[in-house]
């Protein structure tokens, strides 16, 4: 079964995460942050111990890994029934991240519209992962150069995603604007959807 899926997409500390829980509390929409579900591991298992080698270095966790653990997860949303593919969208953030997950993925997600939170102001994504490590007691946000390998990797490997799905499906919104103002003109591009 192929999930319809919206993505929020940006660099890390773009908002992705705050739009798309926003989203996901409103009937239609279930929110799935990949790296809500790498948090949530028990640290202490196999898979929990890779994340945290990855993380703490600033690194993306292998694909293999990350499709696995993004499968079962949400097959238990579905099995559990908080989220309904017949009724509800999937709005993911953190997932795909690189063009192999995007064609791995294929077949799993139909995707409608990739929303771009662009922030070109660098400090200013450190400095909100910065509150939100202290915020959210996040380990990976809280040293800075691990930051700004997050950043380096999201440019890299990250980024060309957006080219992937390409611009009749991108919507590039100005993440630097408040909050409700990029929520605003989320579902500006949603409500013009026919589904």
């Amino acid at each position: 079964m192929e999930y319809r899926a919206f993505l929020i997409f940006g660099a890390p500390g773009s908002g992705k995460g705050t739009q798309g829980k926003i989203l996901g509390t409103i009937p239609g929409f279930f929110h799935l942050a990949c790296g809500d579900v790498f948090r949530s591991l028990d640290l202490r298992s196999e898979v929990g111990r890779a994340f945290i080698e990855y993380s703490s270095r600033g690194e993306l966790v292998p694909n293999d890994i990350t499709i696995k653990l993004w499968k079962n997860h949400l097959a238990n949303m579905v099995t559990l029934g908080r989220f309904k593919p017949d009724l509800d969208h999937l709005v993911l953030d953190g997932i795909p991240r690189n063009l192999e997950q995007a064609r791995i993925l294929e077949g799993d997600i139909n995707v409608k519209k990739v929303f771009h939170l662009d922030c070109p102001n660098r400090e200013l994504l450190v400095e909100r992962m910065r509150r939100r490590a202290l915020k959210d007691n996040r380990f990976d946000d809280a040293n800075e150069d691990i930051i700004r390998v997050r950043l380096q990797k999201y440019l890299e490997e990250t980024k060309p995603v957006l080219d992937y799905y390409g611009t009749a499906k991108t919507v590039d919104v100005d993440a630097m604007k408040y909050p409700y103002e990029v929520l605003r003109e989320i579902l500006k591009h949603i409500h013009t959807l026919k589904d």
